[in-house]
């Protein structure tokens, strides 16, 4: 007689026998080489991650350009930066397509390469010979030039910030044709040659006039021009009472490390701009980088800036879509997922974790849905119960908590058909590395439950977001399952068409209906 445990049926469809080894060696699907690219192009991650160095990834991205069309890396790159607000990868993919087809990098560039710090990224990575040449060549050399001869006096200012290469290196590598005095003045401030300083703009003369003589008034200037001059308490109330609603968020230990919160005014009036609604709306602000915030904030940051942060969240996630139905979000915290979730780099590794992110992502849908289930899960299924009433922070503070152990994908699945629970959306948030539940042939044992579960319940759809890019899954992508991978607020808006009666399209979908216009 057969081994009944070894040969036992499942209900449901026959599922299709995995085609792949994870990074772990368990069994996986491949993915179709457009959505792998644009799994990549939306997570953005090209540090190095828990299962992948940098290397390894710049390599897969890299050997899936050749795999797809130039239209498609086109449309990709505008996805990444003017959708998913990436920095890096947009700028790879111009790179390689400066290589690659010239006329559409030329078609696109304006659009990918919108700011000083794209610019340089372009720069750095053509030079750097990854996409084959070393060389910018004379259509990028062109497109550089044309960026710096259209570029605001303040564009180039905000652009002359930071390094390797320095926005000087691109003006001394380009030679741009100055239009006027002006900006022949200031081309020559940048790279350190002699200049007129009569001709200079007239925000650079004001700055040129205080590193002089530091006087009541700090120039208009994005502040790292000013932090190498001696500044006091009160040029630092200036900077603070000016800044945006990002240069805000991102430099409150700077702000605290040079006295402004000793002042009570100054705490208030940070307060509410952290908590204006409209400016977190023109800010674009994604959840993470709030969380981000709130988790950087130094010991001897006060109370109210912090409560500010929470309260910032609370408004960002009111946008997060109801879902309808029974709604279970699966979130992993298995050991693999306390790495930073946009991977390691020296110097820029992120104070977050993909489990913290993965929480943040089930306790804004608990937010929205408060009938939703959380299910955390590691090698099995853990118990958690959580206070919809509590902050989104609280409540994914609790589940980042819970992180260790293996990676069993299949187990909250296994639950919910063990209970025979009734499922309308199942979201599953993971780095998508299973491998405890690995089986020695035929499909996985995620498809297997899931397989199941749609026996049950024949209208359920699964959501599977991968928080880091992998080249494998633990489902197939089909008209009930969807991936999507990264964490900026485009996984909402995809999750509710994906899960409305008509389905939805994926990233890949997506990406192929972007524009020039």
């Amino acid at each position: 007689m057969a081994n009944i445990e070894l040969f036992k049926s499942i209900a449901g469809r026959l599922v299709p026998p995995a085609t792949a080894i994870n990074e772990v060696g368990g069994a996986a699907y491949s993915r179709e080489p457009e959505a792998a690219f644009a799994l990549y192009a939306a997570t953005g991650c090209l540090n190095g991650t828990f299962y992948a160095g940098t290397e390894t990834q710049l390599a897969e991205v890299l050997a899936l350009c050749a795999k797809v069309s130039p239209e498609f890396v086109m449309k990709t790159a505008l996805y990444a930066r003017r959708q998913a607000h990436m920095k890096d990868m947009p700028a790879l993919l111009m790179a390689v397509l400066a290589s690659r087809d010239g006329e559409r990098c030329e078609q696109a560039f304006g659009r990918v390469i919108d700011n000083g710090r794209m610019l340089r990224n372009f720069v750095q990575i053509v030079r750097s010979g990854v996409t084959g040449r070393k060389s910018l060549g004379s259509r990028p050399k062109r497109l550089v030039q044309q960026w710096l001869e259209q570029a605001s006096v303040e564009r180039i200012l905000s652009a002359a910030i930071g390094d390797k290469p320095s926005l000087a290196d691109i003006v001394r590598m380009v030679h741009p044709k100055p239009q006027d005095k002006v900006r022949e003045a200031l081309y020559a401030w940048l790279i350190g040659k002699p200049y007129a300083e009569e001709s200079l703009p007239e925000l650079v003369q004001s700055f040129e006039a205080f590193k002089r003589s530091p006087g009541a008034e700090v120039p208009e200037l994005p502040f790292q021009y000013l932090t190498a001059l001696s500044l006091t308490g009160e040029h630092w109330k200036q900077i603070a009472r000016r800044a945006s609603w990002q240069t805000t968020r991102m430099n409150l230990n700077t702000f605290s490390r040079h006295g402004v919160f000793e002042d009570a005014e100054m705490v208030g009036v940070v307060t509410k701009r952290l908590k204006d609604a409209s400016e977190i709306a023109r800010a674009r602000v994604f959840p993470y980088q709030l969380m981000t915030a709130y988790r950087a904030a130094g010991d001897g940051m006060p109370q109210a800036i912090t409560d500010a942060l929470q309260d910032a969240m609370e408004i960002a996630t009111r946008n997060v879509p109801k879902l309808e139905g029974e709604i279970v979000v699966a979130v992993d915290v298995s050991g693999s997922m306390a790495s930073p979730v946009t991977g390691v780099r020296r110097g820029s590794t992120s104070v977050v974790s993909c489990v913290q992110v993965a929480a943040l992502i089930a306790a804004c849908l608990k937010r929205s849905n408060p009938s939703a289930r959380i299910v955390p899960f590691a090698e099995a299924v853990r118990s958690i119960r959580l206070n919809a009433r509590d902050t989104v922070m609280t409540q994914a503070g609790q589940l980042a908590a819970m992180v260790g152990g293996g990676t069993t994908v299949s187990a909250p699945l296994a639950l919910l058909n063990q209970e025979k629970a009734k499922v309308d959306v199942l979201v599953v948030v993971s780095d998508n590395q299973s491998w405890i539940d690995s089986r020695v042939a035929g499909g996985t044992e995620t498809m297997r439950q899931w397989s199941a579960i749609k026996a049950r319940c024949p209208k359920a759809k699964m959501v599977c977001i991968d928080l880091q890019p992998n080249l494998s899954s633990q489902t197939l992508q089909r008209q009930d399952i969807l991936h999507v991978g990264g964490f900026n607020d485009a996984v909402f808006a995809v999750m509710q068409d994906f899960a409305g009666e008509n389905g939805g399209e994926g990233w890949a979908e997506r990406i192929e209906a972007m524009t020039l216009q």
